[in-house]
């Protein structure tokens, strides 16, 4: 028997929304699980004048010097800070009336105290009639009183922050202009007290330190799929499972002990810019002394090599880099594939360095190239044949190639996966069946870096792979992204896993892979590499070992007047 879809109300400023809440009222509407049925509108009065610029100069005469310096230090922070985006806006206004034109709208207007929105009693019988189950907030101020407890569900809402650290707002300014390594993000069911309702969904972000506007919307365009992510799960799973799990989620007592963030201050805003100039100086100065590249490290040793300081070098000409290294051991030699990058082209190839077991390694040759980007070049071996699934996310696919002259000649053989945009695609056996990994985004703008996804299969050639009821399995930047095959140590299975806090491939963690079936996946991290044992490191977001051979890829900073032709 078919179930009731999840009756929805959206609580709006006006019919002009930002994209990202957009994009997630179209994800609802084209859902199986959900159905909107009422649009309430704040009535409230906006701050909208037509009042003349004299008019409006007489009334705030008082003020007129702080927002001349606050306008002049947000136009100095665009001049010399941001100037220029890599990610579309998320908000961005969009007229909402032709996509919500046929569901009904109601327009209250509310109690207002300073921060807060109260609806009158009226109103709240006029919602009631239309027996909601979830009420999206994606307009109003604070809420308080008995709308919260209207519909069946809950009064579901983003803060677009990490509650255990910052409370409050605006969302996004703070962990950007203070560089902080992770920008987090919830789905909550609101409650009186402000960002501590019961926590649905967390998650977490790089954060993009050289621009609050990108910062914002890779932010949003991420937490928008949490909304249908969690009315899916209580769709299938019923409401009782759904709650106690809810339950069991948020059964800790949770003190906040960080002030309650607000706007800047003129001061702090000149402090924060100041700071920022400084931080781009230095930036600035490092891109025209050095010259960063991703090179290779490694260790020969039977037991496993823990001390990063005593791994060796394999520097790249001054010209391209070298990445992602992945192991085949054949007839007593090591094959290292990696992604070879040239400087100022605008794609990798995979290539491949041969290695003996003492440690004497060859140039790196070029085995694959594609018209587009190659990177991560998962390589194993299936009945007898080797194949390789290296990252093609800028071709929308992950491809599989078989080795047909090892180790240089290698023939497309299919599609595993089509129209997705995944990196760093992971295969394991277990169980009689294959598991892919793959970090995968739902939503254009959103980063690669964030979220782990879980396929299973139990061909390898194979176009159906079943994604895991989990999904995402992980959904943290600082432990998402696959960092190399999964391995074995004892009795112990192992994922590595990329921290992508601070910036893109800051380190890898390994993590305990705890349940790996068709309905639960578990690991926790065990260990963690952070770029500490070299001053000119920056960054490693590789770990692979086959036999004796131990290898990573770190990002190193080299003088440009020495570099090595």
């Amino acid at each position: 028997m078919k179930k009731d879809k999840l009756r929805i109300g959206l609580l709006l400023d006006d019919a002009v929304i930002s994209a990202w809440q957009y994009k997630m009222i179209e994800n609802i509407l084209q859902s199986d699980c959900a159905e909107i049925k009422l649009v309430v509108i704040n009535g409230a009065p906006r701050n909208r004048s037509n009042k003349t610029i004299g008019v409006k100069i007489k009334a705030n005469r008082g003020h007129l010097l702080g927002i001349a310096i606050e306008k002049t230090l947000n136009r100095l922070y665009h001049l010399l800070i941001e100037r220029s985006y890599l990610v579309v806006n998320a908000s961005e206004k969009l007229d909402s009336s032709r996509l919500l034109q046929d569901i009904p709208a109601l327009s209250c207007k509310p109690i207002q105290t300073k921060w807060s929105d109260r609806l009158e009693d009226a109103d709240i019988r006029a919602i009631e009639a239309y027996e909601l189950d979830i009420l999206v907030r994606c307009g109003f101020r604070i809420l308080r009183g008995d709308v919260l407890k209207l519909p069946r569900y809950g009064v579901w809402s983003f803060h677009h922050g990490d509650n255990t650290v910052n409370r409050g707002g605006p969302a996004g300014f703070w962990e950007s202009m203070e560089s902080w390594p992770v920008n987090g993000s919830i789905l909550q069911i609101l409650n009186e007290d402000l960002d501590n309702g019961q926590v649905l969904y967390r998650s977490f972000s790089n954060t993009s330190a050289m621009s609050v506007r990108d910062n914002r919307s890779r932010n949003k365009w991420k937490t928008l799929s949490f909304m249908t992510r969690k009315m899916q799960e209580l769709y299938d799973s019923g409401p009782e499972k759904f709650f106690k799990t809810v339950a069991h989620d948020n059964r800790h007592p949770s003190l906040y002990s960080n002030r309650l963030y607000v706007g800047p201050t003129n001061y702090q805003l000149a402090k924060l810019l100041a700071s920022k100039v400084i931080e781009k100086a230095i930036n600035l100065y490092r891109d025209n002394v050095y010259i960063t590249q991703w090179i290779l490290m490694y260790d020969l040793k039977d037991s496993f090599s823990s001390s990063l300081w005593r791994y060796k070098k394999i520097l790249p000409p001054k010209d391209r880099f070298y990445a992602d290294p992945h192991i085949i051991y054949h007839n007593s030699t090591y094959y290292i594939f990696i992604e070879e990058f040239i400087f100022g082209s605008d794609k990798g190839f995979i290539s491949v360095i041969t290695m003996d077991e003492k440690g004497n390694y060859s140039q790196p040759e070029p085995v694959l190239q594609r018209p587009y980007h190659l990177s991560y070049p998962f390589v194993f071996m299936h009945e007898g044949d080797y194949y390789m699934v290296p990252e093609t996310q800028i071709n929308r696919t992950i491809e599989l190639f078989k080795c047909v002259e090892f180790p240089y000649r290698w023939e497309f053989q299919m599609n595993l996966m089509e129209g997705i945009r995944a990196g760093d695609a992971t295969l394991h056996y277990q169980d009689n069946k294959w598991w892919l990994f793959a970090s995968v985004t739902e939503t254009p703008g959103a980063s690669l870096a964030d979220e782990l996804r879980l396929f299973s299969s139990e061909q390898l050639l194979s176009t159906e792979w079943q994604p895991h009821p989990q999904n995402p399995v992980v959904s943290d930047c600082r432990n998402a992204r696959p960092a190399g095959k999964l391995f074995m140590e004892g009795d112990r299975l192992y994922r590595p896993a990329q921290n992508s806090s601070y910036h893109y491939g800051y380190g890898f963690n390994l993590n305990e892979v705890i349940t790996l079936n068709d309905n639960e996946y578990a690991e926790v991290t065990v260990t963690k590499a952070n770029p500490n044992w070299d001053s000119k490191v920056i960054g490693t977001h590789t770990f692979n070992r086959t036999g004796s051979l131990h290898i990573i890829d770190a990002s190193y900073r080299r003088s440009r007047l020495c570099l090595k032709k």
